[in-house]
């Protein structure tokens, strides 16, 4: 995590998402619903479909979200209560269409992004929070990375004047029973497999170790999933776990990292999940590629999942769901898994504008 987030009263900017998706409106609900949590945020984004999205919330006699338009992130400490503070930071995208891949609405969202990081990189912000964008919409407006992650890990490595391959970066997906971190995050199965390397394997150990140990204030407990049924048999099922991700593992613990495995991955996942009855048995899993991990954490349900970026010098999370493309627009879209992204944003960044 950052030093940055050790500045005291520095706002949190969420970023709107793709505007032809649920972003906007999950935005809006967030504030609506939860202004004890949104109260010092504001969001990054265009007034007007920030506006159009207030609207459509409100109702005869009920509570309306007026969104006022500031011109610098420092004034969001000097609100009113119960409003949406809107940055401009982007141009008005033109011709968007409710539900549909754009150019127009990919750049609004990557537009977006871009501010929030460079903000939070120079100390602006505490951190950042991103509602959705759609990765179609985002490579048609000429942004070349897959997703939210990989642009912000090209943002860092400008910010810090280094190569890509010097700022690490990993995708920890968590709800109140589980936490899973990638060691591969948006390729195909093929170039996954690949991917798992004894380097790439302790790296994502080592960045676990890091983050989860700044925010448990202890040393966690990291279970390593394998790659293969079984966790190889012993060699019978595959390779891997012998000669990539044991050793990985055992140079890990070598570094005094309390990492065990690798274990067979259809069952590490149910021995790390905690319960109100038991706490699970490791604090983390390493999952070796992206569906691997991300389908045990949905399971458990998507309007609690979080995701959150590790590696990177600043704080950002990121509600564990797409745009939903299908339901935008309907009013039916549900703001959990951004409410807690906020929330876990807070608990990450100690230095966040609380509020009145």
């Amino acid at each position: 995590m950052s030093d940055n987030v050790a500045s005291a009263g520095l706002p949190i900017a969420i970023t709107m998402g793709d505007p032809a998706g649920i972003g906007p409106e999950i935005v809006a609900k967030a504030f609506l619903q939860a202004p004890e949590l949104t109260r010092g945020c504001f969001v990054v984004g265009d007034l007007g479909t920030l506006r159009r999205a207030a609207a459509a919330l409100a109702v005869p006699g009920g509570v309306s979200l007026p969104v006022a338009l500031i011109a610098r992130a420092e004034e969001v400490a000097g609100l009113p209560p119960h409003c949406l503070p809107l940055l401009q930071a982007i141009e008005v995208p033109q011709g968007v269409v409710t539900g549909q891949v754009g150019a127009a609405a990919g750049k609004a969202a990557g537009d977006s992004v871009v501010w929030a990081a460079r903000a939070a990189l120079a100390g602006q912000v505490a951190a950042i929070v991103t509602a959705p964008l759609h990765k179609e919409s985002l490579a048609a407006a000429g942004f070349p990375f897959p997703g939210h992650t990989e642009l912000l890990q090209a943002e860092a490595a400008a910010h810090l004047g280094r190569p890509l391959a010097e700022v690490p970066v990993r995708m920890m997906l968590a709800n109140d029973e589980l936490r899973t971190v990638l060691v591969s995050i948006h390729m195909s199965l093929r170039q996954a497999i690949d991917a798992v390397h004894r380097e790439g394997v302790l790296d994502t150990i080592r960045i676990a170790h890091r983050a989860l140990g700044a925010a448990l204030g202890r040393a966690p407990r990291i279970g390593v999933a394998g790659l293969n049924p079984h966790a190889g048999e012993g060699g019978l099922f595959g390779s891997e776990e012998r000669e990539v991700i044991a050793p990985a593992i055992a140079a890990a613990r070598a570094e005094g990292i309390d990492a065990q495995g690798p274990h067979a991955p259809d069952t590490v996942f149910m021995r790390a999940r905690a319960t109100p009855d038991k706490a699970g048995e490791f604090d983390v899993v390493i999952a070796m590629y992206h569906d691997q991990g991300l389908i045990p954490v949905k399971y458990l349900g998507v309007d609690k999942g979080v995701n959150v970026t590790l590696g990177l010098p600043l704080v950002r999370t990121s509600p564990d769901h797409g745009t939903a493309f299908d339901i935008a627009g309907t009013g039916r879209a549900d703001p959990a898994s951004l409410i807690e992204a906020i929330r876990m944003a807070r608990s990450l960044a100690p230095g966040a504008l609380r509020g009145a």
